[in-house]
């Protein structure tokens, strides 16, 4: 092992008797959470040579000791998103060539008929695997530890290819904002790359104690701090909004939390978190691939992702050229046409290691050597950054990445549509929400299609559509391809019919509807999101 894998980072943890991860009434030593890795690998290595372990299942220590064996014993863990439905699980495992199926409690039945479709087996994921052996294999940086899945504009998932190299370089540059004796908590999804490169890796790194909780919880949050002595969490999107929308008591910020990492927070709920709960918050931009990083600029405007870093500039998708400053006046972007550009590192790849066999989307995504990411952001005249959206074929929901043609491949298929098209809208919080235009042949049946939606196996709950817009025809290229940008930009407020998912049911939108949505953007400070 060499200094910069997860490997070397967790032996040298392995003669650490201070806490090393805590599960609700359990702690384990770090010893014995090195050693709890060792045995999974050991249980791996006994059923074959370089496995593609899929798991399904919650944030549990099994979870990571399985990642921490796969380090050490030269194995794959393939991180499954419990939220896609059994079609998109089975062409996952299978894209990514999955030997063997890991199924925690609540996902036996998944797991089942995933292992069916693919023909490996299904088994529980180990609640104690015995700590018999200690097989361990010589790990470069460029070695594989671990698959997880983002989406591209294709519509396909991608696979991402996550090295020891790529755990160990952000655990090691995070670690320098922890000590051995701080806490880290983890609440988000483990088969993402953000708690993994931002909690997990920064606490094996610094010999901080990691607190698993199996699914995040708004209410559960500050009590959970409070109990753990948790120093340190990391958050996606909305998670500061849900909790900031929790009582409010007056000795909320009477906690040890010192520092909140993560990405896609609000300006709004960023000041607000911190104020409420006397921490300081740190949001950075970032993406499965790790292409680039942004380091956030506390001296910059609100909502600014800080300064472009070396190598790292915003060009036009179309012609290559840079972008020019935005024209900013009382918040409002004024030259959206010509400011919003792609994120695109020229300089390389950064940590971005490729996608798993999958030549066609890295083609997408690398050109003459450049990254091109997909995200679309724009610079004010001082070269402050900020974030603008995401491409059209792509969304991200409540932290999660969807493509938006297998959304549309289901949608062609309800009684009487003749074309649809989907595309993101910005969520007054964090993120994108999904918005379908639709071409019927009649009169749009709600209840109807609601229970066409409820009926999809390859559909998500995070892929249904909030706002569904009912239009005569589609702006389309003379090659007949619909322009998405322009649906994108007039969002819900076009002259056409729009339902939306209100907390009460699909129902049209109105004006006081439209109000309402457009004063919760100005609450979370992204209102200049409704102007790009």
């Amino acid at each position: 092992m060499t200094a910069d894998t997860l490997g070397s980072l967790l032996l040298a943890r392995a003669e650490d008797d201070r806490p090393g991860l805590v599960f609700e009434d359990r702690v384990w030593s770090w010893r014995e959470h090195v050693a709890a890795c060792r045995a999974a690998g050991a249980w791996l290595s006994a059923r074959g040579t370089g496995l593609h372990v899929g798991v399904l299942c919650e944030n549990v220590p099994e979870l990571v000791f399985l990642v921490g064996g796969a380090a050490l014993a030269g194995h794959v863990v393939v991180a499954l998103n419990p939220t896609r439905g059994v079609e998109e699980l089975a062409r996952d495992a299978r894209a990514t060539d999955v030997d063997l199926l890991l199924a925690g409690d609540g996902f036996a039945e998944v797991a089942r008929q995933v292992s069916a479709d693919l023909g490996v087996p299904a088994l529980p994921l180990a609640v104690e695997p015995a700590a018999d052996a200690h097989v361990e294999s010589a790990a470069d940086p460029g070695d594989l530890v671990m698959l997880i899945f983002t989406s591209g504009t294709s519509g396909r998932p991608r696979a991402v290819r996550v090295t020891q190299r790529k755990l160990a370089v952000p655990g090691v540059s995070l670690a320098a904002m922890l000590a051995p004796g701080d806490v880290v908590y983890c609440s988000m999804p483990l088969f993402h790359s953000g708690a993994l490169m931002a909690a997990y890796a920064p606490a094996v790194a610094s010999g901080a104690a990691l607190v698993l909780r199996r699914r995040f919880s708004a209410s559960g949050l500050l009590p959970d701090i409070r109990r753990y002595g948790c120093t340190y969490l990391h958050y996606v999107g909305k998670a500061l909004s849900y909790v900031l929308a929790t009582p409010e008591r007056p000795d909320d910020a009477a906690n040890p939390l010192k520092i909140a990492f993560g990405n896609e927070g609000s300006a709004v709920a960023v000041r607000r978190f911190g104020e409420r709960f006397g921490c300081l918050v740190i949001d950075a931009f970032g993406s499965t691939e790790t292409a680039i990083s942004l380091t956030p600029d506390p001296s910059g405007p609100p909502g600014c992702l800080g300064r472009l870093p070396d190598g790292v500039r915003i060009l036009n998708p179309f012609t290559g050229l840079p972008c020019p400053p935005g024209v900013i006046e009382d918040g409002r972007l004024l030259n959206a046409e010509e400011a919003v550009g792609e994120l695109v590192n020229t300089a390389g790849l950064g940590l971005f290691e490729g996608y798993y066999n999958d030549p066609e989307a890295e083609a997408e995504r690398i050109r003459q050597g450049a990254f091109w990411s997909g995200d679309l952001a724009y610079a004010d005249p001082a070269g402050y950054v900020f974030f603008a959206g995401r491409g059209t074929e792509r969304l991200r929901v409540d932290g999660e990445n969807l493509a938006v043609a297998p959304i549309e491949a289901a949608l062609r298929e309800f009684g009487g549509v003749v074309e649809a098209a989907v595309y993101p809208v910005p969520d007054p919080a964090a993120g994108d929400q999904v918005m379908a235009a639709l071409v019927l042949e009649g009169a749009f049946d709600a209840a109807a299609f609601d229970g066409f939606l409820a009926g999809r196996r390859d559909l998500g709950a995070k892929s249904l559509p909030r706002y569904i817009r009912i239009c005569q025809e589609l702006p389309l290229t003379p090659s007949h391809k619909v322009i998405k940008r322009h649906l994108a930009r007039e969002a819900w407020r076009a002259a056409d019919p729009v339902w939306w998912r209100a907390p009460g049911g699909l129902r049209p939108l109105t004006e006081a509807d439209v109000k309402g949505i457009e004063e919760e953007f100005v609450r979370h400070g992204r209102q200049h999101l409704l102007e790009t």
